[in-house]
């Protein structure tokens, strides 16, 4: 008989829908809600901090949120065009607001090793140094707004998708013009894989195309039945690159590279959910993930491919969950605003016969 992997260990209700949860290094958890709140559980005592109350942003939605690389700094990005910017270690002070009326921030990203924070605003990224409190450089994507942001992992370039494509600058020349991965139609969600050698972006055509960054080789997905809503890679390479998972609508489709770049990704696709799937992620360390859905019905897979457990929350769905960086903990936030931690549990060896 299986043992059980994961047990919940930690649950907090808010008033509304979770709209995002982040990990800093440290284990310190920032929680945002659609209604404008923004909270901080501290990994040491379990003390949870009201960073930002409704009032203050009028109930206007929290977008997005994220820590800086070495858990210092909270990035907060809100739906009334604020991006407020925390230091929350060793204490909790507001160290800069930028102020964008009539815009959403809806992307924040840090570069992965260094206080520089990408954000996003109508057509525009900005990148701001904490350290030095400057703007750095104001990248424009001219044919839509900016749909989502993400850095490569080496912080070398950073990727913007919208409307036509993805633009991916250049770190150490934000002058030079961005290489641009067109598409015939709209992107709204990129992934660079974990070694930086791919780069994978949906289309509104219901396809998903990848590039290899090294050779510029592409490859196009298709026979998606729907919208793309998540893509993810493994950490992990297999065989010949990373994993890459897709969700849409109640199905994850694994892919898995040939050896030969001619022939492709292979496909397996693994139907267990009847909501539509909300958040899909791999395990930062290894080829399982999670898979949450809109009926209030997460699974972890194993590495096999395998439901190894099944987790409900009864009328009610969720909206968002994080990997805890090094994996031991998980975090879900549902439509009804609850948030709840597993704990990966130490499987006990038997005794053996002297």
């Amino acid at each position: 008989m299986s043992k059980t992997k994961y047990k919940k260990q930690w649950q907090k209700s808010l008033d509304e829908y979770i709209m995002a949860v982040s990990w800093s290094i440290n284990g310190d958890l920032a929680i945002a809600s659609a209604r404008g709140e923004v909270m901080v559980k501290r990994t040491k005592n379990d003390a949870v901090e009201t960073l930002l109350d409704a009032s203050e942003t009028n109930e206007h939605p929290v977008g997005c949120v994220a820590f800086s690389p070495q858990g210092e700094l909270l990035a907060v990005g809100t739906l009334d065009g604020k991006l407020r910017v925390w230091q929350v270690n060793p204490e909790v002070n507001l160290v800069e607001m930028f102020e964008f009326p009539k815009q959403w921030i809806e992307n924040v990203h840090w570069h992965p090793s260094q206080p520089i924070l990408a954000f996003s605003f109508g057509h525009y990224v900005q990148v701001w140094d904490a350290q030095n409190n400057q703007i750095i450089a104001t990248l424009p994507f001219p044919d839509s707004s900016v749909l989502d942001l993400q850095w490569h992992p080496t912080g070398e370039y950073l990727a913007m998708a919208g409307n036509g494509g993805i633009h991916i600058w250049t770190a150490s020349d934000w002058d030079e013009d961005p290489f641009i991965a067109e598409m015939q139609g709209a992107c709204s969600k990129i992934g660079w894989s974990g070694d930086g050698n791919y780069l994978a972006g949906n289309c509104f055509d219901n396809s998903v195309w990848i590039w290899c960054w090294e050779n510029l080789e592409t490859w196009h997905l298709s026979g998606f039945g729907g919208k793309i809503r998540n893509i993810t890679w493994s950490t992990s390479s297999a065989d010949f690159a990373p994993l890459l998972a897709i969700s849409c609508f109640n199905g994850v489709i694994l892919w898995k590279k040939a050896e030969d770049d001619n022939d492709g990704w292979a496909s397996l696709p693994l139907q267990a959910h009847d909501g539509i799937i909300e958040s899909l992620m791999f395990h930062p360390q290894d080829f399982s993930f999670v898979s949450a859905d809109d009926e209030g019905v997460l699974f972890f897979w194993n590495e096999n491919r395998s439901i190894q457990q099944r987790f409900i929350i009864e009328n009610d769905g969720f909206s968002a969950i994080a990997w805890h960086p090094d994996g031991t903990k998980l975090v879900a936030g549902s439509r009804h605003g609850k948030v709840i931690i597993w704990q990966q549990q130490e499987e006990k060896k038997g005794k053996g016969f002297a």
